[in-house]
């Protein structure tokens, strides 16, 4: 499956590892063309981020060893898109 999109909730503690180095072990993983990390919350042990990534055929497991090596945990994956394009999702109203 060739996967373009991965959205994943990541956690990491307030001291280490930093968000440049979560960055550095995502973009040496293969296939990865972009991705951005975004804090969403803060207590006192932990910061919560939302990481995108975007590529051609991203291996989620090599990335999931790869953000978990800095000392980081993947807790879900929140949204994965693949295919020959990439989909948008679209809200719809009910």
């Amino acid at each position: 499956m060739n996967i373009r999109r991965l959205v994943l909730d990541v956690d990491k503690a307030i001291a280490r590892p930093s968000i440049v180095e979560i960055g550095e072990a995502i973009q040496a993983v293969r296939g990865v063309l972009g991705f951005n990390i975004t804090v969403l919350e803060i207590d006192v042990e932990t910061v919560g981020t939302e990481v995108t990534i975007e590529g051609e055929n991203l291996n989620y497991e090599a990335l999931r060893k790869a953000i978990e090596s800095t000392g980081a945990v993947v807790h879900s994956i929140d949204q994965l898109v693949a295919g020959d394009k990439i989909v948008e999702w679209i809200s719809r109203k009910r």
